[in-house]
């Protein structure tokens, strides 16, 4: 599956989540928040040179198998030592499963306890 129908696909998941919404920080690259906080770094729309999507993974397995995905790195500006890391949306070691287990994980992680528990009864 090419890259941008990756990005789209995870974009979808994203914003399907409780509180979710979309917001354009710096010019057009696009982030996911919950209660104002960023939970999805998705890059500009279109861009296929894009280093890849950001997640915050604090469970210690999740945040370990995505730096073995080639092209992977904890993210740039300080931000990897709190959890962050930045994924590449194609490979042969990516599925759009996989990034949105992560891309769930970095919600549970982001959002208020009310709106991860909706996520439990639903």
């Amino acid at each position: 599956m090419p890259a941008l129908d990756i990005r789209g696909s995870v974009r979808a998941f994203a914003l399907s989540l409780p509180g979710a919404f979309e917001d354009f920080p710096w010019d057009e690259s696009a982030v996911v928040k919950v209660n104002k906080k960023i939970f999805v770094f998705l890059g500009a729309e279109g861009d296929t040179g894009s280093p890849g999507i950001g997640l915050k993974l604090m469970d210690e397995a999740s945040h370990g198998h995505a730096l073995t995905v080639p092209g992977a790195a904890p993210m740039r500006y300080g931000l990897g030592r709190s959890g962050w890391v930045t994924v590449p949306p194609a490979g042969a070691d990516v599925t759009v499963e996989l990034l949105c287990d992560w891309v769930e994980e970095s919600y549970r992680t982001i959002a208020p306890k009310r709106l991860v528990a909706r996520l439990d009864t639903d």
